[in-house]
């Protein structure tokens, strides 16, 4: 599931020359931790684009629009072009409807894959080119995996290069309490041989490991199916991933069956999870983090994705009170750094010079350092300074990106709605309600051939 924390106000635009009240630049050139460097040899070469348009939409809205536009303001003070970005609930229902009136932006801004790959099918999308794949390839980390989320089948079926990532997130995380471990001795583990090493040593402490909660109202076991999709990356190729989350893999292969019941190695063991193992499928997601500040700690580890502060309880500082470690690879499997996640894309709808001229100046680091200096932004850009992160909680997420060797995204999320968002939720309650990872994956691989 991937949680969208848009807020729900109405459709609102305003241009990129309205970022401040006195015209200027966010960031003056020249200051801060930004690569002005870079950003002066493209703009002394860029092109005068002078009284043209380029128009972007997409599902931010505020805070997140305006300092997007405060982006886009030094795209329009080195080409003179006018860049006018609008943000909208609806942008999933009305990008298709606008462009297949023939009435596209020139940019849209997608928040996963799946509608770009359909509108790209229908031909409503227009290729970025190879250069810019092989850009991406060479300068994001986990580069091709990156490329390959954003290649899609055009209207005769032939592959192209359409999505340019722009803002991710990151599910791969561990929370933990700094105190608690240092009071304990614990070491943060650098392999998932580690963590379970560490998860059986707690016990044996007489502590209670983890925190697990897969309660979340209509939509309860979904935090389940991101420990599978975390599993499957650490104990399986990319390739494999790929092929289970279009169900090429059937769902009840012995594959997915030993995720299941890794993550039952967890959540199903009543000495590894705070209340037990029948706490697990009834405590609430958002609930489920607090046992770490207890005195003394019901938990000592929770894994959710970067969102989770919002739910800790009032007062907690993010690297003080509550850090984060990166989900770890096994080191027998292999497989390097998988981090599995979400983010934007940047598709052209309508191509122009001036349109294609901003979504070259997106590989400019400073793209991306005026949006990470100031919302939760992460980027695998490689070129990008890490001192431009808002906060070391960012940074440390953006590091994680960069040492990525694979990026996934959410498995659930790009499955059919029956299965990712129905059938993997209920079987993921029925498992750690007791059946076995055999009856939950053929369960599930059931509902995925009725709608085949």
């Amino acid at each position: 599931m991937k949680m969208k924390l848009y807020a729900t106000a109405a459709t609102v635009a305003l241009t990129a020359g309205a970022v401040s009240a006195d015209g200027h630049l966010v960031f003056a050139p020249g200051e801060g931790p930004f690569s002005w460097d870079a950003y002066a040899e493209w703009a002394a070469n860029a092109p005068d684009l002078s009284g043209q348009s380029v128009t972007v939409f997409g599902p931010w809205l505020s805070p997140e629009d305006d300092i997007f536009r405060s982006m886009i303001a030094y795209f329009t003070d080195a080409t003179g072009a006018n860049v006018t970005y609008t943000g909208s609930d609806g942008f999933e229902q009305q990008i298709v409807i606008d462009a297949e009136a023939g009435s596209p932006p020139n940019i849209a801004v997608f928040p996963q894959p799946g509608l770009a790959a359909n509108m790209a099918s229908q031909g409503l999308l227009a290729p970025l080119g190879d250069d810019m794949a092989a850009w991406v390839g060479e300068n994001y980390a986990a580069g091709q995996s990156w490329v390959d989320l954003g290649t899609y089948a055009d209207a005769n079926g032939e592959n192209q290069f359409y999505g340019f990532f722009y803002n991710v997130n990151v599910k791969s995380l561990v929370w933990y309490v700094p105190e608690n471990f240092e009071d304990a001795g614990y070491d943060i583990p650098e392999t998932m041989e580690d963590l379970i090493a560490l998860s059986e040593q707690i016990i044996d402490d007489g502590g209670t490991p983890w925190c697990i909660g897969l309660g979340s109202g209509p939509a309860t076991g979904w935090p389940a199916t991101d420990w599978i999709e975390d599993i499957m990356l650490r104990t399986q190729s990319p390739e494999t991933y790929d092929a289970w989350v279009t169900n090429e893999l059937p769902f009840n292969s012995p594959e997915v069956i030993n995720a299941l019941e890794t993550f039952g190695f967890f959540a199903k063991n009543d000495a590894m999870v705070a209340g037990g193992s029948a706490a697990v499928g009834s405590t609430d997601f958002r609930d489920s983090p607090a046992g770490l500040f207890t005195s003394p700690p019901q938990c000592y580890m929770h894994k959710q994705a970067s969102f989770i502060p919002a739910f800790m309880p009032d007062g907690v500082e993010i690297g003080v009170d509550a850090d984060f470690f990166y989900f770890p690879s096994f080191a027998s499997e292999d497989l390097g750094n998988p981090v599995l996640g979400g983010g934007t894309l940047m598709a052209v709808t309508n191509a122009s010079d001036a349109t294609m001229a901003f979504i070259e100046f997106l590989q400019q680091p400073l793209a991306h350092e005026v949006m990470m200096a100031q919302t939760g932004f992460l980027t695998p850009h490689s070129g990008v300074n890490l001192d431009a992160y808002a906060d070391a909680t960012l940074r440390g997420q953006g590091e994680i990106l960069l040492n990525s060797t694979t990026f996934r995204f959410d498995g659930s999320d790009l499955m059919p709605g029956a299965v990712g968002a129905g059938s993997f939720w209920t079987g993921m309650v029925d498992f750690v309600g007791g059946a076995s990872a055999e009856d939950v994956a053929n369960a599930i691989q059931t509902s995925w051939d009725a709608i085949k």
